[in-house]
């Protein structure tokens, strides 16, 4: 599935880097602006880097501080020889959210991002005001109903005790999906090329894939999506979902994605869905323009509404 657009976003990173171990870990995150947070978490196999044509926009826009921490494993975090896990990576973004005393955080979710920050942000709801998802689940998968048929037997592979000459010899979530998915220079699949130079520095590239909650397994991730699920009752904040068209994960090309996001309405009392137009999967690479204005928009509606109870209320 590949794009027909040029690439058109940038490729520098122009980001002083800070560094905060949590649990044990040294976490890399980039940190502009001032005022209440905005974190943003990325996904498989990018880094806060992928946020980087936004960052600084939405912080003007919206007169909030924004954060993009790199998950373990990830861009210029860490990278320990360790069997990743989704509570694992959940526990570093709460503890890095304790470490710096966020509160009133609008979570904005990618991929891995909305999944493991959504399960976050359903423990830690009093810290949260808001969040925006896009290309990301809340829920477990299933082979059969949703996958294509074409995707089942190399997901299955690059789960199997042979998935390392996919992750790691071939690094085909770089060199392949990143370019098949959206519209990037070679300067900007260099940095993520750069972000893991060695084959031990792949190891959580290779591991998300295992981590799926896909048919049940493995159990603790899937276990996981369950508490994520079960979770979702407790948010009482809104929370903006952006659809893009077609999308991978949920998109027409895959019908019970849609019906998974129309369930969803059910769980989470306050979401609301917008149409991003054209876009499949790394949408702050692909047209972070549109990134920008959604979530800026949103944000700034959030603080119109609040601003107008407040003064109702005095």
């Amino acid at each position: 599935m590949k794009t027909k657009s040029t690439p058109t976003t940038g490729s520098k990173f122009d980001f002083e880097p800070h560094f905060l171990e949590v649990n044990g870990y040294q976490i890399h995150y980039v940190d502009e602006g001032s005022g209440d947070p905005i974190l943003f978490l990325h996904g498989n196999p990018t880094s806060s880097y992928t946020y980087r044509n936004v960052l600084k926009e939405i912080a003007a826009k919206t007169n909030r501080r924004v954060i993009a921490l790199d998950l373990l494993g990830f861009g210029k975090s860490e990278k320990p020889n360790i069997k990743h896990n989704c509570l694992l990576h959940a526990r570093i973004i709460s503890g890095f959210i304790s470490r710096l005393k966020l509160n009133r955080i609008i979570l904005v979710g990618e991929d891995w991002g909305g999944f493991l920050g959504g399960f976050v942000m359903t423990k830690l709801n009093h810290l949260f005001e808001s969040a925006v998802l896009m290309e990301t689940f809340l829920w477990p998968f299933t082979y059969e109903e949703d996958y294509a048929k074409e995707f089942i037997m190399p997901f299955k592979l690059m789960r199997s005790p042979i998935g390392f000459v996919f992750s790691k010899v071939m690094n085909v979530m770089i060199n392949k999906m990143i370019p098949e998915h959206c519209p990037i220079s070679e300067e900007s699949l260099q940095y993520y090329k750069d972000s893991v130079p060695s084959y031990r520095d792949k190891k959580a590239i290779g591991d998300f894939p295992k981590m799926i909650p896909n048919n049940g397994y493995p159990k603790a991730s899937y276990d996981f999506a369950l508490e994520l699920q079960d979770g979702l009752k407790n948010i009482e904040f809104p929370v903006l979902w952006i659809k893009a068209t077609p999308g991978t994960i949920v998109s027409e090309n895959n019908p019970i994605g849609l019906e998974r996001l129309e369930h969803l309405k059910t769980q989470i009392k306050n979401l609301t869905i917008q149409d991003f137009g054209p876009g499949f999967h790394f949408l702050s690479e692909e047209n972070p323009e549109r990134v920008i204005e959604m979530v800026s928009d949103w944000v700034n509606e959030l603080a119109i509404q609040k601003h107008a109870i407040n003064e109702l209320i005095h």
